[in-house]
């Protein structure tokens, strides 16, 4: 190994170390349900973002298996080349359907369609203005972008707008998490909407903890405020979170949605999802359909019980109504021995340090989903509260 890369790398490492930045990977070695086995350790799991226990379900494994004979795994290419099949082209009208849009344009990753939506569709003299705690693909995308990059304070829809009245440009889109991942809080998508309307601009909605959970049969954020991805509206979809799945689509008018899929370099140069994900993404629309409001229904219930359970207890939560549920510590030891504490009591809980969240903003990240039963809701804040008391934490040392 060269020297100079060696000293450069074990610097780095050794700066990780020392600011409690360094990760781990756990190996998990068995299927992806609330109650999972790490590195040996059978634990409850509240770091998933499996909010409608799709990820293991018996009838998505049914209908890979007996599906995949017929198909193969592969697409063996890119959506342009050969890798486009049937199946791709009927999850992407049932996924276009579901929110209510004209067209979909399926990519590999979330990843890959925000890098997509910030760089394909803006020029030069173009403007891209984003919520400060946007996700990482989101802000990766619009540094990559040929257009002006803004950034507004966290859910302040004023200074988005005196941003836009300020700067110059030729056209512009606000980019914002219909959930942000890491609080849990809801963008006001019917303010935003209204001064991308009024102002003749794109409202682009980042929407990989909102779809499935929240509006009309999990149909999004947009839902929840009675929009579609459609007009001056585009949505990002995930299928590896709600879904269980994997993938991602961006839904909208059928204008963008093909000058996405012929520019879109993060569309055009990878090789398409794999038909047994595109086989396990249908069947999970199936349930979806069948018994998605009786999921969502549960997943209310299990967050409702959550926080009414931190409350009388003196648990310090945020607001957040979503199934992410932070709590904020503002610092990197206390998030990870509190993490610690509470696998010891057969809680998987994960500790969110920088730079996911800026210095002083650690956190556990507790995600509660529809498959959790109400008696692994009531350990794990059981487990919070003793927890909390041997570090010797309270609401005033740690808040919400």
């Amino acid at each position: 190994m060269s020297q100079k890369w060696k000293a450069a790398i074990t610097a780095r490492r050794r700066q990780r170390k020392c600011t409690q930045g360094w990760r781990q990977t756990r190996v998990i070695t068995s299927a992806q349900q609330p109650f999972v086995c790490v590195d040996g350790d059978w634990v409850t799991n509240f770091s998933s973002n499996d909010y409608l226990g799709l990820a293991a379900d018996p009838r998505v494994a049914e209908s890979i298996a007996n599906n995949i004979s017929e198909w193969g795994n592969g697409s063996a290419a890119s959506h342009m080349v050969t890798g486009h099949s049937e199946l791709h082209c009927r999850l992407a009208k049932r996924l276009a359907s579901w929110v209510g849009a004209q067209s979909a344009l399926l990519f590999s990753t979330g990843y890959m369609a925000n890098l997509a939506v910030n760089t394909a569709l803006f020029e030069k003299r173009d403007l891209l203005v984003h919520d400060k705690l946007n996700h990482a693909s989101l802000i990766d995308g619009a540094r990559l972008s040929a257009g002006k990059l803004r950034r507004f304070a966290h859910l302040n829809v004023e200074h988005a707008r005196q941003i836009i009245l300020k700067e110059d440009f030729d056209r512009f889109a606000i980019f914002v998490d219909g959930v942000f991942s890491m609080d849990g809080d809801c963008a006001p998508l019917d303010e935003l909407a209204t001064i991308t309307d009024r102002l003749d601009g794109l409202l682009i909605v980042d929407d990989a903890h909102g779809l499935g959970v929240t509006g009309k049969l999990g149909a999004g954020s947009l839902s929840s405020f009675g929009f579609k991805p459609a007009g001056s509206k585009l949505m990002v979809g995930t299928l590896g979170k709600a879904l269980g799945g994997f993938g991602a689509f961006v839904a909208g008018d059928e204008e963008y949605i093909e000058e996405l899929a012929q520019s879109a370099r993060s569309y055009i140069y990878t090789t398409a999802m794999s038909n047994a994900a595109a086989i396990g993404n249908l069947a999970a629309l199936d349930i979806i359909e069948s018994d998605g409001e009786q999921r969502i229904a549960k997943l209310q219930q299990n967050i409702r019980q959550f926080r009414r359970g931190c409350e009388q207890n003196n648990i310090p939560i945020s607001k957040s109504e979503t199934a992410i549920q932070p709590i904020v510590l503002g610092n990197a030891n206390l998030a990870l021995e509190l993490s610690s504490l509470l696998f010891d009591r057969g809680m998987l809980v994960s500790a969110i340090r920088a730079p996911t969240v800026m210095v002083g903003t650690e956190r556990l990240r507790i995600t509660i989903t529809a498959a959790h039963t109400e008696a692994q809701v009531t350990a794990l804040i059981e487990a919070l509260s003793e927890s909390l008391a041997l570090l010797e934490l309270t609401p005033k040392s740690a808040t919400a």
